[in-house]
This record gives structure tokens, sequence and C-alpha cells, in this order.
């Protein structure tokens, strides 16, 4: 029993997080479903990782792409990939893309053929770029699926610079594909550049300007920091150092500080217009210096802090710069300044990025270049048409980013579609087991048992009831959100409707010590219309929550006429209201209430159990039916939950009211009665009928809707319990035969269903039904329903 414990922990978590694809995927982000785990130390290895004692201390990663920024810690990444091809297409092969060419150390481990992980693939900088499986600025790992092949990889990355992790997965050719798209941005960005220091040297001959010196260098300086950091220069000009590609990076940074300064003093005269600002300056290029020698001298991790506070350093002092110049009158300060902005939003963002501040993404990647291009081309024109043409760049990156942002949105709406459906497809699943579960679990209630036997008994069915009813709770919220839900509108009774949920919940307070009133106002009628089950549901959710966290004191319901109402002779609007003397919560706690999945005490110590789905399905439903519900709160002394809603009274034309009410004395006796089960689950049908013969009943049992009509023309049955969901010929279209037939147009046909949740009571009742009752069949609903319909009624006179 140990062993299977350990193995379906193991595995759950593979179940859970397994990203699924198929042949049709073209590249598919991986960021927000990886797990991590941070490795302070840095010693942890992958037998460790991967035993199960630190399987459960992942992480789960909400972000587009995992960033740690600057860190000294190892961080493992698990991601669990599925091939589910549409079509059986053989064996597909796929790349695992890693696009932050600056990661030092780069670990793919996978799972051999004995079951344990071992190194697949090491890349990183500080590794000669021939070394890489596939050569590409990005670091590329090849992976081959089967047709419904899971597999679980584990990666770890460590970097002295700033930790990123933007995985992706790509079919080959949509990688290829994708190719040119980066091909040119990197190129015009290089192009402009280029060009940029061609035209400034060409100028610089004609006049001798050593401000249009200093910027060729700054630009060429630039130039290659880009290059350092794009995975070009490794790739291209310094394949086999790696130390150089660390270096690089810092390096230029300070060098591209100094000529950006010295360029900046000569353009705008800060000698003669602003002793203050030249002198700091000349400040920043001590600093850009002590960065330069930090590069050559020192490890990478302080070099790269170094040469980033001297990138927001430099940012800062040119603009300062250029706003003092402007508001003394400099004409050439405005394109200064318009330049030096649209470099400086470019280069923060880059930063932040790096510091872990901002997402890994395509903006915030390329934002730096883009800007340093557009920067350059300014600087060097200084003509008014680039600035309209910045204005129109400008206002097509915020285009192409809402395109970006509506993509990125319409993913998400189908990302929660796709989850929504899987549960709902899962929680169904899981009700067919749980009904032979709770189904046996009543039936092995009325044999014989030890005290210690009853114990455990009661054990196993209190648990069982607590697994369907979350399992309700998850289909109903899938389906709520699915939008499959929508308010009925049938007669049922107000006193009928409170009497349940007080014989229900009595049991309860009394296990707890708490008094349960419920009280309603004897002036209201007694009938309305409205969707009964839901409103049932939504009350039972507000007195679950109430019990759950009262540990003296009392619970109330109260039902009354709302005291804002005016007088309708058409409805009536109600105020209902649970009241407890609980713990309360505090106003901080009342914002995350009714979030589905997030109880107020969410340590791993909780005191309190629950999916936390309790509020927010109760408010869904509430809302469904056109109501509102508001709380009330003091730490320490209870709440109050208040319902209000209107529901119309019945009208003098609406068809008379199928209500069931409890009857005090029956007529007739099991023995004499006999029942005909119309069920094709054998499960199903073996428990129910050894309910029915445990309660007393002669019991007839048919497999099909059309076995079920033919019994029925040759014996006589005083009730019919039938199956909604048959094959062939179902519930529904059984139950209309059934009423053609001679002498059954009366006869009492109680529905059963799996599916509690998709108006199934509606169907069942314009179906010519008389009443309906959910899987799993509890032994004391059955029998309630069957006194009700059957005991307490005349027996039906046959012909």
């Amino acid at each position: 029993m140990r062993n299977w414990l350990l193995f379906i922990l193991l595995a759950c978590p593979l179940w859970v997080w397994a990203i699924e694809f198929d042949e049709s995927t073209k590249h598919l982000s991986l960021g927000r479903s990886l797990q991590v785990f941070e490795d302070v130390q840095g010693t942890t290895t992958i037998a460790d990782i991967s035993s199960p004692a630190l399987s459960g201390s992942f992480v789960e990663h909400r972000s587009a792409v995992f960033g740690a920024g600057y860190s000294r810690s190892a961080y493992w990444i698990r991601v669990d990939l599925t091939y589910q091809p549409k079509r059986e297409s053989g064996k597909r092969r796929w790349l695992l893309e890693m696009s932050y060419p600056p990661l030092d150390h780069y670990d793919i481990y996978t799972v051999d053929e004995a079951g344990r992980y071992r190194l697949a693939q090491r890349m990183g900088d500080t590794l000669p770029f021939g070394s890489r499986p596939i050569r590409h600025s990005s670091y590329l790992y090849e992976m081959t699926f089967e047709p419904g092949e899971t597999k679980r990889l584990y990666l770890r990355v460590a970097s002295e610079g700033s930790v990123q992790a933007p995985l992706t997965l790509w079919s080959p050719l949509a990688f290829i594909e994708d190719q040119p798209a980066r091909t040119y941005l990197t190129g015009i960005i290089y192009g402009v550049l280029l060009v940029m220091m061609l035209y400034n040297l060409l100028i610089f001959l004609s006049v001798r300007d050593l401000s249009y010196l200093y910027h060729i260098f700054y630009v060429g300086a630039f130039a290659l920091y880009l290059v350092s950091i794009n995975g070009t220069g490794s790739e291209y000009l310094w394949p086999d150092s790696p130390w150089w590609a660390n270096t690089a990076t810092p390096f230029l940074l300070g060098l591209a500080g100094v000529f950006g300064t010295q360029f900046a003093r000569h353009f705008l005269q800060t000698r003669q217009h602003s002793q203050h600002i030249d002198r700091c300056l000349i400040a920043l290029i001590g600093l850009a210096g002590l960065s330069i020698v930090a590069s050559l001298t020192c490890d990478y991790a302080v070099a790269m802090r170094l040469a980033t506070l001297l990138a927001l350093v430099f940012i800062f002092a040119m603009f300062t710069a250029g706003i003092r110049a402007w508001f003394d009158g400099m004409r050439v300060a405005r394109y200064f300044i318009i330049a030096w902005t649209i470099f400086l939003l470019g280069g923060l963002a880059n930063i932040l990025m790096v510091s872990g501040l901002l997402p890994y993404t395509f903006l915030t990647v390329y934002a730096s270049q883009i800007g340093s291009a557009l920067e350059v081309a300014l600087l060097s024109l200084a003509l008014a048409d680039r600035i309209h043409a910045m204005r129109e760049e400008r206002a097509r990156i915020l285009e192409d980013s809402r395109h970006a942002l509506e993509r990125l949105n319409e993913e998400l709406a189908n990302s929660n579609r796709l989850k929504d459906e899987f549960l709902a497809t899962v929680t169904h699943e899981l009700r067919t087991p749980m009904n032979g579960v709770i189904g046996s679990l009543e039936l092995f209630q009325t044999q014989p048992m030890s005290p210690e036997m009853a114990k455990y008994h009661e054990s196993a069915h209190e648990s069982a009831r607590t697994m369907m009813r979350m399992v309700d709770d998850i289909l109903a919220l899938s389906e709520l959100r699915a939008g499959k839900q929508v308010a009925r509108r049938m007669p049922f009774s107000l006193h009928g409707l409170c009497d349940s949920l007080n014989r229900r919940f009595t049991a309860r307070a009394q296990a707890k010590d708490l008094a349960f009133v419920v009280e309603v106002d004897p002036l209201l009628p007694d009938t309305f219309e409205g969707d009964a089950p839901k409103l049932a549901k939504a009350l039972s959710y507000l007195l679950d929550n109430a019990f759950k966290f009262t540990h003296c004191g009392e619970v109330v319901l109260t039902v009354k006429a709302h005291p804002e109402a005016s007088p309708d002779p058409q409805g009536q609007r109600l105020l209902i209201e649970v009241v407890d003397t609980g713990i309360g919560f505090t106003p901080e706690q009342s914002a995350q209430l009714y979030q589905r999945f997030h109880p107020l005490d969410g340590s791993r110590t909780r005191r309190y159990g629950g999916l936390g789905v309790g509020l927010a399905l109760c408010r869904k439903l509430v809302l469904l039916m056109g109501g509102t519900l508001e709380h009330a709160s003091t730490p320490g002394e209870g709440s109050r939950f208040s319902l209000a809603i209107t529901l119309p009274l019945p009208s003098s034309m609406d068809r008379p009211m199928l209500m069931r009410r409890a009857c005090l004395q029956t007529k007739r006796q099991p023995a004499n009665c006999t029942v005909l089960l119309v069920e094709n689950n054998p499960q199903d049908a073996v428990i129910i009928r050894g309910m029915l013969l445990r309660l007393g009943y002669r019991v007839c049992t048919a497999c099909s809707g059309s076995e079920a009509l033919d019994l029925l023309d040759q014996k006589t049955f005083d009730v019919v319990l039938l199956n909604c969901q048959m094959p062939v010929m179902d519930g529904f279209a059984t139950c209309r035969a059934l009423r053609a037939l001679s002498g059954c147009e009366n006869l009492p046909v109680l529905a059963l269903s799996a599916h509690p949740y998709h108006g199934d009571r509606d169907h069942c009742l314009a179906a010519g039904m008389s009443d309906y009752l959910s899987k799993p069949v509890k032994l004391n609903e059955l029998q309630s329903m069957l006194q009700d319909w059957l005991l307490c009624q005349p027996q039906m006179e046959t012909f």
C-alpha cells in the first residue's frame, strides 16, 4: 500500500502539469507551465532534485517567462511535455529553445533507459560555441516524441549575471520560418548603426568636429555591445573564447559610456553653459573607466552589476543634461532630448528586464536595440522629418503591442476554456466510480457491524460523500464558467426548501454542539416560481461555510420579505440571511472572499479544509438567478451573508405543480409493491437493486428501454425507476413511449441521472416523468421518494 501511495504522489504532478501538444502545434511558450525550485547553495544534484523528498518543493510559475534577475542561486526547472497527435503520424522531432544567449550555465536532464535522470546536454556562454549541438545564437535542444508519449525534463540554469529562462517548444519547420523575422530585425538595427557610423564619419571628415568622432566611437562600442548580448558575437566573432564572451558585455558597456558621455559634453557644450553638469559628466566618465577595469580584473558578477549601475546613471545623466541645455535655449537640445528619451525608454526596459523587474518579452529584449538605432539616427540627422518618423514608429509599436495583447488575451481565454472542459470531463468521469462506492457503502450500512467496523464504515462513507461534493462543486463551477447553466422557472415550496436545509444541517449542528435556527416569515406565501435546486445549492454553500467556521454559538437562517421592496402582485422580493457566531474575517480578507480555489487560510497547516470554491459558486449561482449577495463580518464575532432575490408568484394560468410533499401516513407496504428498475449500467443496477431489496420491495430489472416496454406490456408494476442516460433508447424516449401504454398514464416514473447540472430535471418533467433522483443514489433519499410516491398513495386500479 505504501508503494502505491508513493507512486500516486509522484505521478500526480505529471498528470496535472503535463503540457499537451499535437502535430499542428507550431510553437508553444512554456513559461506559464513551468515548476521551479531555487537551489540557494547551488549544490543540489539531479538525484536530489528528482527524489520524492524534493518533488513537492517545486513552485508553480505563472509568468510568461521565468526570470530571477541578478541571483547567485541555481534554479531547477521541471517541465512535462505530452505529444497527443490528432492523427497517427509516427515519431516527430521538436526543438526546445532557450532564447537568452548571456546565460552562463544551462543543463538539460532526461530520463535514461534505467529510469534515472542523466545529463543530456550542457550549454551556456561559458562553453565554446562549437560545443552546442545545434549552432545557433539561442540554445537549442532536439527532442523526439512518439504519439502519446510524455517526457519530463529537468533544466538547471545559473548565471553570474541576470538569470532569465525564456523557453519555447518549436516544430522544426516553424522555427526555420521564424528565423527571417529575427534576422531582419537585427539586420535592420545593425544596418542603421553602420549607416549612421559612416554618415557621421563623412561629416567628421568634412567639419572636423570632435562630437561626431565621439559619436562614431559611441555607436561602434554600443553596436558591439548589442552583438555580445544577442549571441551574434559568440557565433561569429569570438566562438572559441568563452572568457571574452562574458567579459565583452560589461567592457563594451563601459566603453560606450566613455564615448557617449564625451559626445554629450561636446554636443551640448556643457563646459560653456553648465559647469555643474559638465563636472557630473566627467565623474560619469570616471565611473565608466572603473567599469572597464572591473570587467578585466574582477569576476563577471561584480563587473556586470557595476556596468548595470553605469547604464542607469548614464541614461539619467544624458537626459538631465539635455533638459538643462533645452532650458538654456539650445535648439539642438530638443533633438537630443527626443533621441535620449527613446534610448532611455528602451535602455531602461532592457535593464529592468535583466534585473528581473520586467518580464522577458520581445519588447523588453529588443527595446534597447530599437531605441539605440532611433537615437543614433536622430542625433545624426537632427531633422524635423525624423521626429515625424519617430512618432509613426511609436504608433506602429503601440499598435503591434495592442495586437499582441489581443492575441495573448485570446490565447488565455482559449486556455481557460480548455481547462474548464478538462475539469468538466474529469469530474464527470469521477462520478461513475463514486456512484458505485457510495452505493456500496449505503448497502453495507444495512448489514450488522461491530462498533469498530461501524466506525471504519462511517469514516469511509463520510470521505466518499466529501469527495462527491468536491467533484460536484468543480463540475458546477466549470459549467457556470462555460455558460452551460441557466436559471429555470419551476414552482416550488419555500417551506419545503427550508425544511430540507434544516434536515440536512441539523446533524452537523448537533455534532458541533451548535444551535441551528431556521426562521421563515409566516406572512410570506409558500409557493414561488424559480430555480429551487440552484437556490438551495447557494444557501447550502453559505450554511456549510457558516458551520465550518463556527465553533460555539449558533447559525441562523432567516427568510423574510425585503424591507426595501415595494408591493408587487407578480412577485416577491426576498431577503435571505445566514448569520453565524464564528471567527469572522477582516476587510482585507473580504477582497479575496469570492475567489475560486483561494481559501482565506491557504497555508499548508491551515485548520479548515475545502477547495475554496463554495462562496465563488454561491455568488455565481445568485447572479445567475438575478439576485445579489452581500456580506458583513466582525473578526471574532461572526459573519452575516445577505442574499436578495426576486421570485415570481405562480399565476392561475400556470400548469399544475409537480410537488412532492412528505406524507405522514402510509397506505401500502413495500412487500406488496413491485418496482421496475431500468438501468443499463450493471454496477449501478446491482447497487440500486440491493437497496430496493433491503427496503423490502419486489424488484424486476431491465437493461434497456425496449426491454422495459416489453415488461410493462406483460406485467403490472407500481413504480418505475428509469435511467436517463441509456444507449439507443434513452430514458426520455422510454418515458414518452411508456405513457402511451394502456394503464401507464399515471404510473409513477422516477428518473435516475448522473448529470445534475445539465438541466435533466426539466427534461425529465417535460418527458412525463414524475420526479428526479441524482446519482449516486442514497438509501434514505430513495426510501423517502418511494414512500411519498408509492407507499403514501392508494393502489392504482388495473384494467
